[in-house]
């Protein structure tokens, strides 16, 4: 179990940099994803062979995505941590997080960039209006699509995909 598990970590944390976070803090959420009960800093540290300071500054960011959540046990001062093990929550909020981080700061320079070159009258004016316009036409559709499919049920989110794809 434990030389499939580091397996599964050590994969988590490579993928993890294509979905917006360091490989670290992917390392951690699968650690704890697949974790039996919630780990303390020290237990994570441990396990991960990382320094206290890596080890706390990663698990408050992915508490603040919401993809771990903090919890209390009697008698212990530590603070133990606990991932969210729903899949369709997972991608839901990875999905949010990289919308506030990528895409609308990304829709913002679209949408710039084609108020400011609205009045060109250069050829080449013309041309960069029109590709900013339309890039900021298709990001923002793809976006609100994205917000659609995130806020279905899973079920129908996956019977919809199934269609789609037959």
């Amino acid at each position: 179990m434990k030389e499939s598990r580091d397996e599964f970590v050590a994969q988590w944390g490579a993928l993890g940099t294509q979905w917006g976070i360091n490989r670290t803090m992917a390392q951690i959420h699968a650690l704890l994803m697949t974790a039996p009960a919630p780990l303390s800093t020290d237990q994570v540290m441990e396990e991960l062979e990382i320094s206290r300071g890596n080890a706390h500054t990663n698990l408050k960011e992915l508490v603040a995505w919401g993809l771990l959540r903090i919890v209390v046990k009697k008698g212990e001062r530590k603070e133990f941590f606990e991932a969210e093990k729903d899949v369709w929550k997972i991608f839901t909020t990875v999905a949010r997080e990289r919308k506030r981080r990528e895409i609308e700061p990304a829709l913002g320079v679209l949408h710039g960039c084609a108020e400011a070159s609205r009045g060109m009258s250069s050829v080449e004016g013309k041309a960069f209006h029109e590709q900013m316009r339309q890039l900021e036409e298709f990001v923002g559709f793809t976006s609100k699509v994205a917000d659609r499919v995130a806020g279905m049920k899973h079920g129908f989110a996956v019977q919809l995909a199934s269609k789609l794809l037959s």
